[in-house]
């Protein structure tokens, strides 16, 4: 591994202020919050800082657009207590660093209420491609980044176009999408698969594409119509591998060798759990770890999984990560949940 270069994660970076309600009321009616965390958010403080946590030796580094705040301060010093290397995070001259108002319920389900702030100004223009010198390339959240989902006349949207150009430097791609109810899916995520190697999201974002149902009539997720979609994926562009997480389990397909994988999440205790703002991102973290350092499909999705459930103990997006040994043994300790997959 001496020759590895690292992770590079391009894209939002937010300030989440987690507010904790005992119930989500009805308009106009009253909720009682119970506490309030600021914490970093988006997919490049989320991913790049919890992915430190499990592994101390992995070169990373972030690129985005931060305002001139004390919001934009926060994210720096984290970044440096973390030693991600920032010095291509931008500063808007009149936009001020992203935010989005976390509202969390004891039982882990969380809405958001966004600003989008100086992110919207981050386009793939302020990204000096000659400078990149990395393994991966991790771009997130398609969906929420105006600049990179603006309309391309050639490859479809910008986002496409910047990783065509990104993977013509011998640099892998990966993505990760936010959960839009406005967006349009196909039109902003499909052009991007094409030029992507790596295709990390959820169950919701990966079947709209193709406006399959992920779930069964009961509920329960539905493997067959996961599958088929990752299949469609892979029919789209995707070169090496797809990787979606549900609150019940993770999937897997190798697109090279057609093999499909399912692992059941971490049982994890309800009184245990404090939230799951990041959750996503903490999968994605544990996900990363395994694609840097080509873990089998299986192994991928176990310690991934792994990752998410640390997520769970903690009310923001990077306090309940902790390192891979501690990871690996949360399996051991909560079991997998019984389900057919």
């Amino acid at each position: 591994m001496e020759n590895k270069k690292g992770i590079t994660f391009v894209g939002n970076i937010i300030t989440d202020v987690v507010k904790t309600v005992d119930c989500y009321p009805e308009i106009g009616l009253l909720a009682n919050i119970k506490d309030v965390k600021r914490a970093v958010g988006g997919a490049v403080p989320n991913t790049a800082i919890n992915l430190r946590k499990i592994d101390g030796k992995i070169p990373l580094s972030a690129i985005g657009k931060i305002g001139n705040d004390d919001g934009g301060n926060y994210i720096m010093e984290k970044f440096s207590e973390f030693n991600i290397d920032a010095s291509r995070v931008l500063v808007s001259e009149d936009k001020p660093t992203s935010f989005s108002d976390v509202i969390s319920l004891p039982s882990g389900e969380r809405t958001f209420f966004h600003a989008r702030g100086a992110n919207a100004q981050f386009v793939p223009e302020d990204i000096d491609l000659d400078k990149l010198d990395c393994d991966i390339l991790h771009a997130g959240y398609i969906l929420l980044l105006d600049g990179f989902d603006a309309k391309d006349e050639v490859y479809g949207t910008k986002m496409a176009h910047f990783f065509h150009d990104v993977q013509e430097k011998g640099i892998k791609t990966s993505v990760d999408v936010v959960s839009d109810a406005t967006a349009d899916y196909k039109g902003t995520i499909l052009p991007a698969l094409k030029y992507c190697d790596y295709a990390i999201m959820n169950e919701i974002e990966s079947t709209a594409l193709f406006d399959i149902e992920p779930y069964n009539a009961d509920g329960s997720v539905n493997s067959a119509n996961i599958k088929k979609t990752m299949e469609l994926m892979a029919e789209a562009g995707v070169k090496e591998k797809i990787v979606l997480h549900c609150k019940d389990a993770g999937f897997a397909y190798d697109v090279k060798t057609k093999t499909f994988t399912a692992v059941p999440s971490l049982k994890i205790p309800g009184e245990l759990i404090k939230g799951s703002v990041g959750a996503g991102d903490s999968f994605c973290a544990g996900t990363l770890y395994g694609i840097y350092y080509n873990l089998p499909d299986k192994e991928i999705l176990e310690f991934a999984s792994s990752a998410a459930a640390c997520n769970l103990f903690s009310e923001n997006s990077i306090d309940g990560m902790r390192s891979y040994d501690e990871v690996k043994k949360l399996a051991d300790r909560f079991g997998r949940k019984e389900i057919k997959l």
